[in-house]
């Protein structure tokens, strides 16, 4: 459990939790956390809460459940079987997974293409897949390109199956995957009747439900610089939204005095 004036996370490339205000009240939360998805997940609720440890535990379940369904480091995972197989046919996968599958092609229309989780083989081709970063050959990048995109992907909504139009493409859901199982878990916490925590993922990815004990505002949430570690962008209030960013603070290499960090552009 944690009682102090403020929050702060474990140490992560962008956030911690922090309130200077000396006006907010003192309050209590109860600490729940799990390695899952290659980062520390943690749900804080505030003291007092009614069954918050069997609704935080089974939150944590959920997680785990998720990252089972998602991982491409497992080849019995349903998105590893989706990469493996949906070029030779279409490959009917779960409801739930084929929604998240048409909200990130809805992101890519609206990022005009920024944003694609079907760029599986160019993370592999820059060895971020490992995270053994390297300076992929123009021919290896070539035929990684030739592979990437959502809009080599079919989504028919009759019977929730899926396509790719290309061999070899790959779905990773890396960019997306935090994100939806720290709304699973909030939606699970909402149906406990739990409607005051914060969620967060590796302290990159925060969902905040409701607002701390004495507060009206919402959960305070401080921006950490992405290379001055001591140095805070700003402090913003999360009530009932979520927030995420990404850095190539950790995740970079150098080559030839250039930094090459993992965000990419397909």
């Amino acid at each position: 459990m944690l009682r102090r004036r403020f929050l702060r996370a474990t140490p992560a490339p962008l956030f911690v939790h922090h309130d200077e205000s000396p006006q907010v009240a003192e309050y209590t939360l109860q600490r729940f956390s799990r390695r899952a998805m290659a980062t520390h997940f943690e749900i804080d609720i505030p003291l007092g809460t009614p069954h918050a440890s069997d609704a935080a535990n089974d939150a944590l379940d959920l997680i785990d459940e998720l990252e089972n369904q998602l991982t491409i480091y497992r080849d019995d995972s349903e998105v590893s079987r989706l990469n493996a197989t949906a070029f030779d046919r279409p490959v009917v996968i779960e409801p739930r997974l084929f929604a998240l599958l048409q909200h990130a092609a809805r992101i890519g229309v609206q990022t005009q293409g920024a944003f694609d989780i079907a760029s599986g083989t160019l993370i592999r081709a820059w060895g971020f897949h490992r995270r053994e970063g390297r300076i992929p050959s123009a021919a290896e990048l070539a035929a990684a390109m030739n592979a990437v995109g959502m809009r080599h992907v079919i989504l028919n909504d009759t019977d929730l199956s899926v396509r790719f139009r290309r061999r070899g493409l790959e779905l990773n859901l890396g960019s997306i995957g935090k994100g939806y199982a720290l709304d699973r878990a909030g939606e699970l916490l909402h149906s406990r009747n739990i409607h005051s925590a914060l969620l967060h993922a590796g302290g990159s990815s925060v969902l905040a439900l409701g607002s701390p004990p004495s507060s009206t505002r919402g959960w305070p949430v401080a921006l950490n610089h992405p290379t001055q570690n001591q140095q805070l962008l700003g402090t913003i209030h999360l009530k009932d939204r979520a927030l995420a960013t990404s850095a190539a603070t950790y995740q970079h290499f150098e080559y030839n005095g250039r930094m090459y960090g993992h965000v990419l552009d397909p």
